[in-house]
């Protein structure tokens, strides 16, 4: 015959077990996560909103972050992802046209205008994009081939005749907007043409220099959308509809993004909104120095 307290205690650690395992298997069968294929141009906002998603949804946003071309690459190449956010309409055309993302999902989130960023109190005094070409000017930009800000940069020296002169003081190309706007912060360089919002992200350490309404024949956005290949497409849908919504939008103005048309073309109302720009013929990237 068994003891009292001895069945006692069996019984309380059954109980206890079972909790546990109650809870274990809640938990797992509770907690959602989507993976999200970033450009880095919107690095800090998204982690930001990821992590507010999460408290109120209790979905966990994997977020993949770096050059939208390459991540476009890898959604592709590994046939994952819920969500695709680049940091422009180039790529998201891209996306859709080889069948990554449904294009009844996509909704645009910020727009982007390109400037010349430079080092805090602009110490090389540079004003224009002409002043780019002078000799003690070394000038950074983001890889054309897979960054957005990078296939921006070519295009507008393209648009305004001046790619061969700054090409020749162009020492490095980076592999993401980040990495673009950290070649600043570290003084790697004396300017990079990026976008207007790097100087938001570090206002102690970078300065934007705006171009004249003229020189910008293009003003980019930060679109966002469903993967094909998503296995929560609810969920992904949610994630997308929270950063579109007036909480969202509130983070992206938080770090100085544009949130609407009209107030972008308040920076060059000639432009074109949107679009997609392909690298000139023949055109490749120099090695670095």
């Amino acid at each position: 015959m068994m003891h009292p307290k001895v069945k006692e205690f069996l019984c309380s650690c059954v109980i206890i077990t079972l909790t546990i395992c109650f809870c274990a298997v809640g938990v797992g069968a509770t907690e959602k996560r989507i993976i999200a294929f970033c450009g880095s141009a919107s690095k800090p906002v998204l982690e930001e909103a990821a992590e507010s998603f999460y408290k109120q949804t209790g979905i966990r946003v994997d977020l993949n972050l770096g050059g939208s071309g390459t991540m476009l690459s890898q959604i592709k190449l590994s046939r994952r992802g819920d969500v695709y956010i680049p940091g422009s309409p180039d790529y998201m055309i891209k996306a859709i046209r080889d069948g990554v993302v449904d294009p009844d999902s996509v909704v645009i989130l910020a727009y982007l205008i390109i400037a010349i960023d430079v080092q805090h109190n602009n110490p090389k005094d540079i004003q224009t994009l002409s002043d780019l070409t002078r000799p003690d000017i070394r000038v950074a930009i983001g890889n054309p081939e897979a960054v957005c800000v990078g296939l921006y940069a070519v295009e507008v020296l393209e648009q305004n005749g001046l790619l061969q002169q700054v090409q020749k003081n162009i020492v490095t190309h980076a592999p993401s907007c980040e990495a673009t706007a950290s070649l600043l912060v570290m003084k790697k360089v004396d300017a990079v043409i990026g976008w207007d919002v790097f100087s938001k992200w570090n206002p102690d350490k970078i300065d934007a220099v705006l171009l004249k309404p003229h020189e910008i024949t293009r003003i980019a956005y930060i679109p966002a959308a469903v993967s094909t290949y998503s296995q929560e497409k609810k969920s992904a849908q949610r994630f997308i509809n929270f950063l579109a919504s007036a909480e969202g939008q509130k983070i992206f103005a938080k770090w100085g993004y544009i949130a609407t048309e009209k107030e972008a073309r308040t920076f060059a109302p000639k432009a074109q909104i949107g679009g997609e720009y392909k690298l000139p013929k023949g055109f490749t990237t120099p090695v670095q120095r």
